[in-house]
């Protein structure tokens, strides 16, 4: 059975650490050891769970942001996933669908995230450093997360899955293993979030790997991302009938998680919900010249 050694970055001195470490120190089969990252002040979570990395013992790192309180059975189900498949590099889970932060902003936002996970479960090309573990002889060959190029938090795990997907690695997302989202979103964060830290430099790293290993980036997204931005247009141009058309397709197209938004939430928080899922489709939309732009020059330079 390989050892486990849970790594937390805590840098920036997060009110819900204690509440994170205590679920971990709680759960069935907890790891051997844990690493809480809380030196140099302010570094980035790239820069933190590398070394937190070089520190363990461990045979598998576990990364667990310290805003996340892992179930109960996490662990048990990390141990069996590596143990059962000797050739399995990394994989990742899920949040729950039980958000504790207050607000519809908060609950749509861990809601999302939770449903692109579920619907998305197996072989992925992506890892997520939420809660994801990956082998310590792999992470540390491949030479873990990027903290040069993302110094702040970002999508620096995005990039490590790539990097493993392409030197063969294989990863799987199992949305069995889930933690409770404890973090408060604003309306502010969560665009500031999916543009500047999220959608202009994912848009970069999608052009230098020449594809997408995203798994809110598939078609349906890409249909979704395009109704949002006709139907906010159309709203400025007073066109009602296109406005409404478009509001009609992307909930067609995502009637699946507006149904969990409804029962999780109720009907006038999942009606809000849809606002906020357009709002997030052309945030990311809009993302990607800005994205194109500072990806050329950055290669120009």
């Amino acid at each position: 059975m390989p050892s486990l050694t849970a790594i937390i970055p805590a840098t920036n001195e997060p009110a819900t650490l204690h509440r994170c470490r205590a679920a971990i120190d709680a759960a069935r089969a907890a790891p051997e050891e844990v690493i809480v990252v809380s030196e140099p002040p302010l570094a980035g979570p790239a820069a933190s769970r590398n070394a937190g990395a070089r520190d363990a013992e461990g045979d598998v790192l576990v990364f667990v942001d310290a805003d996340v309180e892992v179930h109960n059975d996490a662990f048990t189900h990390i141990r069996a996933a590596f143990e059962a498949d000797p050739g399995l590099v990394a994989l990742f889970g899920s949040y729950d669908d039980a958000p504790s932060a207050p607000g519809v902003v908060s609950a749509f936002r861990n809601l999302l995230h939770h449903d692109v996970h579920q619907e998305s479960a197996g072989p992925a090309t992506t890892f997520w450093a939420g809660l994801g573990a990956v082998r310590r002889e792999d992470f540390l060959r491949i030479g873990g997360f990027d903290a040069e190029r993302y110094a702040v938090p970002s999508i620096e795990d995005i990039e490590l899955g790539m990097r493993l997907s392409a030197d063969g690695a294989r990863i799987e997302l199992m949305p069995e293993i889930q933690g409770t989202h404890l973090k408060h979103w604003s309306l502010w964060g969560m665009v500031r979030t999916d543009f500047a830290q999220r959608g202009v430099p994912w848009v970069g790293l999608i052009i230098e790997s020449r594809g997408s290993s995203a798994l809110n980036l598939g078609m349906k997204h890409r249909v979704s991302a395009l109704a949002s931005v006709v139907g906010f247009g159309a709203l400025a141009l007073r066109r009602p009938r296109i406005a409404l058309g478009s509001a009609a397709v992307l909930v067609a197209l995502n009637r699946r998680f507006y149904g969990l938004l409804v029962r999780r939430r109720g009907v006038p928080e999942a009606a809000v919900g849809v606002l906020l899922h357009a709002v997030h489709h052309a945030t990311s939309a809009a993302a990607v010249p800005v994205g194109v732009l500072r990806w050329a020059r950055t290669r120009r330079s």
